[in-house]
């Protein structure tokens, strides 16, 4: 039998995944999981929480120093983290 509109399977999980609604969590599970692999292992070392809320990712960092510098690249770790998923997932970073 053959199919009059072939769909790959990639294409399909999301379809599904949007129709459920979990296209959005999964993407921001995502997100919180590539913080280590974008940042990299120094400021992983000082990260002790990470989490989105409001569609903004809210970081909990161990030095002051490193935050204030963090604070300066928001717009841009934004920018890198969602390239990374390869979506539109958070609009800005938040360091506490």
């Amino acid at each position: 039998m053959k199919l009059s509109n072939p769909e790959s399977l990639h294409d399909a999980l999301l379809v599904f995944l949007r129709e459920q609604g979990l296209e959005t969590p999964l993407l921001e599970y995502r997100i919180m999981q590539a913080w280590p692999d974008v940042m990299g292992a120094t400021i992983s070392r000082y990260t002790k929480q990470v989490f989105i809320r409001e569609g903004k990712l809210h970081v909990q960092l161990t030095s002051a120093p490193l935050r204030q510098n963090l604070m300066m690249e928001h717009k841009r770790i934004a920018q890198k983290l969602n390239a990374h998923v390869g979506s539109y997932v958070i609009s800005d970073v938040c360091f506490f």
